[in-house]
């Protein structure tokens, strides 16, 4: 967003950013994460072994600065200017690297009223997959998240209501979020089945213990009848 606009909507708005709105919810999905290239083998003037990626993006198709001001990433303070501040699209920094470590990104708006969310991630550089391991594939660890306004300014409603689209045609992701969920709700469907048969398996074999008990307990007052008779 220009630094006029800005200015001009600072001021139609106000310092209180024209107040809160009150039951209205926004909700801005994200994915957030890393992708991570091994180098084939250890660099010698640094020992470094990848370079690495990490970002923050929309999920859907649209260009997060018309409410985004900047994304901060801070990183480990082993590498020089530990915080990177990055104040348009694409929101990512690139690296050299060969330890993994957790980074931290705050997300600030335009609307001075609005606090900044603030994301963990574990920078990812090594699995398990050969072809990740040979520096043939790239590795990708990314997250789905949701930033929910609840009770937004007029301010920010406006902001986040007005973004336009990022790329002309087809928006992807390194992850199929959607495929995940899928299988996702497929596993919990599943795991709920299953309890559901146990805890009627259960239910069966309480019953039983129960009746058996109570027959028992039929038995037993029976003998108990039987002595009291013989004993008269």
């Amino acid at each position: 967003m220009e630094v006029l606009q800005l200015k001009s909507k600072m001021a139609e708005f106000g310092p209180d950013s024209g107040g809160r709105v009150k039951g209205v919810t926004i909700i801005k999905p994200i994915v957030f994460g890393n992708v991570a290239r091994y180098f084939g083998k250890k660099r010698e003037e640094d020992g470094h072994t990848h370079q690495w990626t990490v970002y923050v993006k929309p999920y859907k198709n649209e260009d997060m600065s018309t409410y985004v001001k900047k994304i901060q990433f801070k990183l480990h303070e082993s590498y020089a200017n530990q915080n990177r501040v990055v104040t348009k699209p694409p929101y990512e920094v690139t690296e050299t690297g060969w330890g993994e470590f957790e980074i931290i990104i705050k997300v600030f708006f335009h609307d001075p009223n609005e606090r900044p969310v603030t994301l963990y991630h574990l920078l990812k550089l090594f699995q398990s997959e050969t072809n990740i391991m040979l520096g043939k594939k790239m590795l990708v660890s990314e997250y789905y998240d949701e930033m929910v306004f609840q009770d937004p300014s007029a301010m920010m409603q406006q902001l986040l209501s007005s973004s336009r689209p990022l790329t002309l045609g087809g928006h992807r992701h390194e992850t199929d979020f959607e495929e995940k969920k899928e299988k996702t709700l497929n596993t919990i469907t599943t795991a709920k089945k299953k309890i559901r048969f146990e805890i009627a398996e259960l239910n069966e074999r309480l019953k039983q213990s129960k009746e058996a008990i109570q027959k028992f307990k039929s038995e037993i007052s029976k003998l108990e009848a039987q002595e009291e008779k013989a004993e008269t």
